[in-house]
């Protein structure tokens, strides 16, 4: 069993793999035998890559703002180019910003849409064309969701739009590339201790906090070692005929 999750000469990109979740995530495969391209915009980029390099890992760290289009597609081609190929696409980066719906600035709606919805788009465009150039195609891209795109929230519309974008998107190609090769499936993680969502656990006393945590019945939030696992199936032959699939890593919490 242990050759279907074999990573060993696969080449992946990770988006917001400096932080987080998306540094879980390309911890596994660099553990797993993987080299990894890490994208994200802030000098973390480059200090997570190096650290990786420091444990004997093959990383690379490529520098770009995913709110900007031109920006975006040269960074994706410098690390195609630095991984030599790809065969595995993850886009983890994203950000939040919490307003009341009536008062959401138009102008943070449309940078967390182009940041957490447009640009995996994008980048799941541009790697199915790397994918589609080889002699049998073959990749596996993943997108991370969330909750969100079940559920709404509190205070985060632009959040939970771009949220239930993602898996949308990702049904749809997978309608069209399911049958060449190609795989493409969605991880909606839970509530996760990560920066993203130090507006709730800043503060144990937090009601909002409380009450979700009491919902959970792992008892605890998650973190970056619950996303290696599933990861490494979604990125492995393990997975071949899972495709167009939303998978929860939630510690339960939509089923309580």
């Amino acid at each position: 069993m242990q050759g279907i999750f074999d990573l060993n000469g696969q080449r992946a990109v990770v988006t917001g793999g400096s932080r987080g979740l998306g540094y879980g995530m390309a911890e596994a495969f660099l553990e797993e035998g993987a080299s990894v391209v890490i994208m994200g915009s802030s000098a973390r980029t480059d200090e997570a890559a190096a650290g990786f390099r420091e444990r004997g890992l093959r990383c690379h760290a490529v520098r770009a703002d995913l709110s900007r289009r031109e920006e975006r597609e040269a960074a994706f081609h410098n690390a195609v180019g630095l991984l030599g190929g790809l065969d595995i696409m993850v886009n983890a980066a994203g950000i939040q910003r919490r307003y009341p719906c009536e008062e959401f600035p138009q102008e943070e709606w449309d940078r967390v849409l182009e940041v957490n919805l447009t640009a995996p788009f994008h980048l799941s465009q541009m790697a199915v064309r790397e994918f589609l150039k080889k002699e049998l195609p073959y990749g596996k891209i993943i997108n991370v969701a969330s909750l969100m795109s079940f559920f709404g929230g509190f205070t985060i519309p632009a959040y939970a739009a771009s949220k239930g974008g993602v898996v949308q998107f990702s049904k749809g190609m997978c309608n069209e590339l399911a049958g060449r090769g190609i795989n493409i499936n969605c991880i909606a993680p839970g509530y996760m201790d990560t920066e993203l969502n130090t507006a709730l656990t800043a503060d144990p006393r937090n009601p909002r906090y409380q009450s979700i945590t009491a919902r959970i019945p792992a008892h605890r939030w998650g973190g970056p070692e619950d996303m290696k696992g599933i990861a490494i199936f979604l990125a492995s032959h393990a997975s071949d005929y899972v495709n167009g699939a939303v998978i929860p890593v939630d510690g339960g919490y939509l089923v309580c």
